[in-house]
């Protein structure tokens, strides 16, 4: 691998651990949790982020693929492999309570930070994975035996940056629901409403075209403001609490993307960008320069450059 791969492969991981850094922060997951919950929706901010979510989040600690169970009641996994690919974790994962017809329920919540919205494979079908890993995963960890009286529902939400024109801007949820083939008696919907997929789709708008969870964060994770600027929305319009964690992570992710613009723009001007040709997009590609950028000195479109990468194996 060459110094520029290797810069480039660092330089997104760090953005990425700044991302998650970010998306962490009890009140930024508070807002995420209103607009994306039903258990949370009529919930004030101050109660989801301070009475509701329980405990630390895990980032990028838990392992997503099974290991050999072992009853360790209230406890967590933390590590195992799978296989070849090594160890694959959840971005972020925590525990909260939600109200709910006058009782407290218990759920497990994941959020991922999602770049490539057409990785090889349907996203749905993976956040379903990861729903029925984190329902699985509780034996052992929740409960034990038969006693499954005791799962807990589970969340996973994903914030995807970079869809397709098509999905922009569009917040989807997915559940399983009850349908009658013969007769009409109905079950507890507690009972089989334990999976909940949320898709969050942000776009190339500017925050200041959108309103609510849209506008937090494509503000926050995609506009090319400085960190002063995304500081001041966040107190002002959100009430967020600029935290020392928050602030590093914002000012992290700033200097990042620019380090990765400036780069992808010098490449642009040493190379003349002959529009459309291949090898231009595999040498950014190997680089490690985001999609949206490709196509911004490219000017092809975000598809024809996910099949230019998929043809070459470089996602």
């Amino acid at each position: 691998m060459s110094d520029s791969a290797q810069q480039a492969k660092a330089q997104k991981k760090a953005y990425d651990e700044a991302c998650k850094r970010v998306l962490s922060e009890r009140e930024i997951m508070a807002h995420i949790l209103k607009s994306c919950t039903e258990e949370f929706k009529d919930c004030s901010l101050l109660d989801i982020a301070w009475r509701y979510i329980q405990g630390e989040p895990s980032i990028s600690r838990i392992a997503v693929e099974p290991e050999t169970i072992s009853p360790r009641i209230e406890s967590e996994q933390t590590e195992d492999k799978s296989g070849a690919e090594g160890t694959v974790y959840y971005d972020i994962r925590f525990h909260a309570v939600a109200p709910v017809d006058g009782k407290m329920i218990q759920l497990i919540i994941n959020l991922e930070a999602q770049n490539d919205f057409n990785p090889g494979y349907p996203l749905l079908k993976r956040a379903v994975y990861y729903c029925g890993r984190m329902i699985s995963s509780q034996y052992g960890t929740v409960f034990v035996k038969s006693h499954y009286e005791k799962i807990q529902k589970v969340y996973s939400i994903w914030i995807c940056t970079m869809p397709t024109k098509k999905w922009e801007y569009h917040i989807s949820s997915y559940q399983l629901t009850e349908k009658h083939l013969i007769g009409h008696t109905q079950a507890e919907r507690s009972h089989y409403d334990l999976i909940r997929i949320v898709l969050v789709c942000l776009g190339s708008k500017s925050h200041r075209q959108l309103k609510g969870i849209l506008r937090l964060l494509n503000m926050l994770l995609l506009d090319n403001i400085s960190p002063q600027e995304k500081q001041e929305v966040l107190a002002k319009e959100f009430n967020v609490t600029m935290t020392p964690h928050l602030e590093k992570g914002v000012a992290a992710m700033c200097n990042l993307s620019e380090g990765i613009e400036r780069r992808g723009e010098k490449r642009g001007e040493k190379r003349g960008w002959n529009l459309g040709k291949q090898d231009d997009v595999l040498e950014m590609l190997k680089d490690g320069v985001p999609f949206e950028k490709i196509a911004q000195y490219t000017k092809l479109s975000l598809e024809a450059i996910a099949d230019i990468a998929k043809q070459n194996k470089l996602t």
